[in-house]
């Protein structure tokens, strides 16, 4: 656990009348969310950037698109890269790739960033 997510947890322990409850139930109680889900939700919507052309010419080849048409879901899978080492697992492309594999056809596929946002929101509300 980061030092971050440390002093939030901690923080979340000073407010009144939620002492019993758990640190994810005070979360949900005050309508907000973990720094790793925060972080995960900042990175897909660079990510739906990207894809859609926002930022084509900063991550120039950044991400590779799976070559398959046996694809569940939505048509948009990314393929991971492979890495001999752990840190490689650290990596943007490598934190992002799993995660939006997994998405909802109707979230890859927004029209705008403002609906992806929505959409995502929705996706990832049953994550802490």
């Amino acid at each position: 656990m980061e030092l971050l997510e440390r002093v939030q947890r901690r923080a979340m322990k000073l407010i009144g009348g939620l002492e019993h409850l758990s640190y994810e139930d005070r979360l949900r109680g005050l309508g907000l969310f973990s720094l790793e889900k925060r972080r995960l939700w900042g990175d897909l919507i660079v990510a739906y950037q990207y894809l859609k052309g926002a930022s084509r010419k900063a991550g120039e080849g950044l991400f590779i698109r799976e070559c398959s048409d046996r694809t569940r879901g939505h048509g948009l899978k990314l393929k991971e890269g492979r890495f001999r080492l752990d840190i490689g697992k650290k990596f943007f492309t490598v934190r992002v790739v799993r995660h939006w594999n997994r998405l909802p056809r109707e979230v890859v596929e927004a029209p705008s960033l403002e609906v992806f946002k929505t959409r995502l929101d929705e996706a990832l509300g049953n994550v802490v």
